[in-house]
C-alpha cells in the first residue's frame, strides 16, 4: 500500500492560474512543540509590545495630539507601505510555506534557496527604497492631501519621509531573516529583536527634549530610522546560530517563478488594504487636529494583546499548517485553526471587555501624563473603548490568512480583504456626515472593527468550503463562554468603581483613572477565571494537549473534503478554466 504521506500529489487546483502542487516529501526535522515556540514567541512578544508601548506614550506625551504628531505617524507608515506593496506583500505571505518546503525538498537542506533568495530580494529592496525616496512628495500628498490646512501638513510629512523610508530595506531583510528563523524552529530572536527598537526609539525622544529646536526634525527622522536597523542586524549573528551563512548567490529557482505568481495575488491584497488606509487617513486628517494619531494610537494600543499573544501563537502555528497543507493533512490544518481559534478567543475576549467598559481610563492614564494631553488621551480611549469588539475578530482573520497562505489559496485571501475593505470605506466616508468633527475618530474606529468581524464570518465560510469540516461551533462556544465569564468580572468591577465614585471625584483625572483600573484588574481579573473554571474550559484542554505535533488527521480525500491548496473560495474567486469546468 503506498504511503499517502510521502506520495506526490497531481491532481491540479483550482488556483492553478498562479501556482501548482509540489510534491511532498518528509520533513527533515522535527517539528517543535507548539507550547515552547508560542511560549518564547510570547515573551519576546510581551517586551516588544510592551517597549513599543512605552515608545507609543513618550511620542504621544511629547509630540501631543498636533499636526505634527499627525505627520511623523503618517510618514513612519510609509515605509511599510512602499515594502508590502513594491515586495512585501509577496514574502510575508509565502516566505516560511516555501522555505519550509525547499528545506524537505532539496538535498542541501535548502541552503541554495535561501542564499537565492536572499540574494535577489536584497537587490529587490534596493530598489524598492530608492523608488520610495524618488515618490516621498506623491505618498505625503495620497494620504494628505496636497495642501497645509490646521488638520494637515504634507510638507512636513515630505520632510519626515525622506529621513524614513530607507527603513524599506532594514523592514525586508529583517522579514526574511526572520522566516529563516522561524522556518528552522528559531522564535526567539525575531520575537525580542523589536526591543531593541523601541529601545533606540526611547532615546531618540529623550535626546528630541535637549537637543535645540532646528535639530528636533532630524533627530526624531534619523533616530527612528536607526532603530529599525539595529532590530533587523541584530538577526544576522542569530541566523549564524542556526547554521545559515550568507554567501551571495545570483540565479533563478523555478520555484521563484511559483512564488512570483503568488506574490502577486499577494501584492493586490495589500492594494486593497491601503485603498482603506488612504480614506481612513484622509477622513481623519480633514476632521479635527490630531485625530490620525489618536486612531493610529488607538488602534496600535488594541493590537498589543494581539501582538504578545496573537502573534506568538500564529508565528508557532504557521510551519506545522505549512507542512501539514504540503503534506495533505487537511485535518491537521483545521485542527490548527480550531486551536488557534479557541485560544485567542480564552486569551482575547476578556481583554476586548476590559476595554470596552473602562477605554477611556484606560485612555487618560497611559497618554495623559502631560495637562495638555487629557483631552485627546480621552478621545482616544474612547476610540479604544467602541473598537474593542473587534479584538477577536481581527485576530480570528489574522489566523485565517496564515491557514490561506498555507494553502496556497492566496486568491482567496484576497477576495477576503477586498470584501472587508468593501465594507469599511462606506462606513468610513459616512464618518463625517453623521458626526460632529471631534467625533469622527470614534465612527472610524467603529468601522475598522466592524469589517474583520464581516472578514472573520466570510473567511471561516470559505475554509470550511476548503477543509471539509471546521470547528466553527465549538470556537463561538469557547468565546461565548468567555464573554459570559469575563462579563460577569467586568461589570462587578465597573459596579465597585460607581460606587467609589464620590472618594475617586477628589483626585485628578490621571491617578482617578489609574485607581479605576486597578480596581477593575484586582476584582475582574479573579471572577473571570473562576467563571471560565465554572463553564467547563476542560471540554477543549485535549485538543491543546495533542497541540506538540502528532498528527491526528488525515489524509486528503475524505468525503465532501476538498484538496489542500485547491481555492476554497473557487465560487467566488475562480479562474477562466475552473469557471469552464464547471
Amino acid at each position: 500500500m503506498t504511503d499517502p504521506v510521502t506520495e506526490p500529489v497531481h491532481e491540479p487546483v483550482h488556483d492553478d492560474a498562479v501556482t501548482e502542487r509540489i510534491p511532498v516529501v518528509p520533513p527533515q526535522r522535527a517539528e517543535p512543540s507548539l507550547g515552547r515556540s508560542s511560549g518564547l514567541m510570547a515573551l519576546g512578544s510581551l517586551a516588544s509590545r510592551l517597549t513599543g508601548f512605552l515608545r507609543q506614550v513618550a511620542l504621544f506625551t511629547v509630540l501631543g495630539d498636533t499636526v505634527l504628531n499627525d505627520s511623523y505617524t503618517v510618514s513612519n507608515t510609509l515605509p511599510n507601505i512602499v515594502y508590502e506593496l513594491l515586495i512585501g506583500g509577496a514574502l510575508s505571505s509565502m516566505m516560511i510555506p516555501l522555505l519550509v518546503r525547499a528545506q524537505g525538498e532539496d538535498a542541501d537542506g535548502g541552503e541554495a534557496y535561501t542564499r537565492k533568495l536572499l540574494t535577489l530580494t536584497g537587490t529587490a529592496l534596493l530598489v524598492a527604497t530608492t523608488a520610495g525616496l524618488l515618490a516621498a512628495p506623491l505618498l505625503t500628498r495620497l494620504y494628505l492631501g496636497g495642501q497645509t490646512t490646521g488638520t494637515a501638513d504634507p510638507q512636513l510629512a515630505t520632510t519626515l519621509a525622506y529621513m524614513l523610508l530607507p527603513q524599506i530595506f532594514f523592514y525586508g531583510l529583517g522579514a526574511l531573516l526572520g522566516a529563516i528563523l522561524n522556518s528552522r524552529g528559531a522564535f526567539g530572536a525575531f520575537g525580542w529583536a523589536p526591543v531593541l527598537n523601541n529601545v533606540v526609539v526611547l532615546g531618540v525622544v529623550g535626546v528630541y527634549l535637549v537637543v535645540p529646536e532646528g535639530a528636533q526634525l532630524l533627530v526624531l527622522g534619523v533616530g527612528t530610522t536607526l532603530g529599525i536597523a539595529v532590530q533587523t542586524l541584530v538577526l544576522l549573528p542569530a541566523a549564524r546560530r542556526v547554521g545559515f551563512t550568507y554567501r551571495p548567490l545570483w540565479g533563478w529557482d523555478a520555484r521563484l517563478t511559483r512564488a512570483a505568481g503568488l506574490g502577486a495575488w499577494a501584492v493586490v491584497y495589500v492594494l486593497i488594504g491601503q485603498a482603506g488606509l488612504i480614506v481612513t487617513t484622509r477622513v481623519a486628517s480633514s476632521s479635527a487636529e490630531g485625530a490620525v494619531a489618536i486612531y493610529t494610537n488607538a488602534w496600535l494600543l488594541l493590537q498589543v494583546p494581539y501582538g504578545v499573544l496573537g502573534v506568538s501563537l500564529l508565528t508557532a502555528l504557521m510551519p506545522r499548517m505549512s507542512r501539514a497543507a504540503a503534506e495533505g493533512r487537511s485535518a491537521d490544518v483545521a485542527a490548527d485553526l480550531a486551536l488557534g481559534g479557541k485560544l485567542a478567543s480564552v486569551l482575547l475576549v476578556p481583554i476586548s471587555v476590559l476595554l470596552t467598559v473602562f477605554g477611556t481610563p484606560v485612555g487618560i492614564a497611559l497618554f495623559g501624563l502631560r495637562a495638555s494631553n487629557l483631552d485627546g488621551a480621552a478621545q482616544l480611549g474612547a476610540a479604544l473603548a467602541v473598537s474593542a469588539f473587534g479584538l477577536l475578530p481581527f485576530a480570528v482573520t489574522m489566523l485565517q490568512a496564515r491557514v490561506f497562505y498555507a494553502l496556497s489559496a492566496h486568491r482567496t485571501a484576497t477576495g477576503v480583504q477586498l470584501c472587508t475593505v468593501a465594507v469599511k470605506i462606506p462606513l468610513m466616508l459616512a464618518c463625517p456626515a453623521l458626526l460632529p468633527p471631534e467625533d469622527v475618530v470614534l465612527g472610524l474606529a467603529v468601522a475598522n472593527s466592524a469589517s474583520f468581524v464581516v472578514g472573520a464570518v466570510l473567511g471561516q465560510l470559505l475554509l470550511r468550503r476548503a477543509l471539509g469540516t471546521v470547528a466553527t461551533g465549538a470556537v463561538l462556544g469557547t468565546a461565548g463562554r468567555a464573554l459570559l465569564a469575563s462579563a460577569a468580572g467586568v461589570l462587578l468591577a465597573a459596579g465597585v468603581v460607581a460606587l467609589l465614585s464620590g472618594p475617586l471625584s477628589g483626585l485628578t483625572p490621571l491617578p482617578r483613572a489609574w485607581a479605576a483600573l486597578a480596581v477593575a484588574v484586582i476584582l475582574a481579573t479573579p471572577v473571570t477565571v473562576v467563571g471560565m473554571w465554572l463553564l467547563r474550559y476542560g471540554r477543549w484542554r485535549p485538543s491543546c494537549a495533542d497541540s506538540n505535533g502528532s498528527s491526528t488527521g488525515g489524509n486528503l480525500g475524505g468525503a465532501g473534503r476538498a484538496p489542500v491548496g485547491s481555492d476554497p473560495g473557487g465560487v467566488w474567486f475562480a479562474s477562466t478554466r475552473g469557471r469552464a469546468q464547471r
